[in-house]
């Protein structure tokens, strides 16, 4: 008998473990349709705010000597209102709707605007290293955060999660306010701030100056923060951040995560990596004799 890769994230359930992160695919139906039957348990939309947004003009990315990346695209994003237009109503893709915003009357608005949708969860985006006045910013004001959590609960019986980052706060205090705020989940983390310099015109690469570091290199940083969060609060985690592999996969699962989420590994494998992701973790399950994902969850913890 196969190991069961179903698993679940609270209340939200999912057939398969591993997710597409924010902001790496736009907001194409036709492309999530193509990595749902390429293995993606869900895939999560580009962050959405209330009115469409531009981002910043090139050059917005910059590939890392040794792997990874560096961005600063500036939440470019249709806004929320045109996105909701596009999702079908009998659509079988589990959508989590990703969001940011500066105030909880933002995240209030745009809930309503898919209340006739079919979405799976909500991820509020408390996380982006790159955008004044979103994301960080709002991560780094557990008072902020308090409202906007209660505010989004109150406003939908949908899933939320909440996407947090390394910020000037102790993130943990943003995870333990989210918690207490009725958050239903946790992703961590975001890419983390960071910058290149061009040293023949010795000014910064990217337009923005500073961007978010994504992938292999920030994989020990969003490991070490899923299990400091599984830890110390009892709550579902997704883990994100330089996850490329099953190996990679299988480590966020013993550190605590329930189910992860791929971004940069897009760029290197295209859409083969969600199947080979999902038939390595299944080969490991048989090998150690493990029935379902929710057996391996923790035991990293384990004395």
């Amino acid at each position: 008998m196969e190991p069961n890769l179903a698993t679940s994230i609270g209340p939200i359930q999912l057939d398969r473990p591993v997710m597409l992160a924010s902001g790496i695919l736009g907001i194409s139906l036709d492309v999530f349709n193509r990595l749902y039957r390429s293995g993606a348990g869900a895939v999560v939309t580009k962050s959405l705010s209330t009115e469409p947004w531009e981002g910043y003009p090139n050059p917005t990315i910059f590939s890392v000597k040794g792997g990874g990346w560096i961005n600063a695209v500036g939440l470019s994003n249709p806004g929320a209102e045109n996105f909701a237009k596009m999702i079908e109503p009998n659509q079988d893709v589990p959508i989590v709707v990703s969001l940011v915003g500066s105030i909880p009357e933002d995240f209030e608005k745009m809930i309503k605007q898919f209340e006739n949708c079919k979405v799976t969860a909500y991820e509020l985006n408390l996380s982006c290293p790159h955008v004044a006045k979103v994301g960080l910013e709002v991560g780094d004001d557990p008072e902020l955060v308090k409202k906007i959590v209660t505010t989004v609960k109150n406003s939908t019986n949908v899933p939320v999660i909440a996407k947090v980052g390394l910020g000037t706060t102790h993130y943990l205090d943003t995870v333990g306010t989210a918690i207490e705020s009725g958050i239903d989940a946790i992703t961590a983390i975001n890419t983390v701030r960071a910058m290149a310099i061009d040293v023949e015109i010795q000014r910064p690469i990217l337009s923005n100056k500073f961007g978010g570091l994504s992938g292999t290199p920030i994989k020990p940083i969003a490991l070490r923060c899923v299990y400091e969060i599984s830890s110390k609060y009892d709550i579902p985690v997704i883990g994100c951040g330089g996850i490329s592999n099953w190996e990679d996969a299988i480590e966020f699962f013993l550190a605590g995560a329930s189910a992860v989420q791929l971004g940069s590994a897009i760029g290197d494998n295209w859409i083969d990596v969600f199947n080979e992701i999902n038939t390595g973790i299944s080969q490991y399950m048989a090998k150690k004799n493990y029935s379902k994902i929710e057996e391996m969850i923790g035991l990293a913890k384990k004395s």
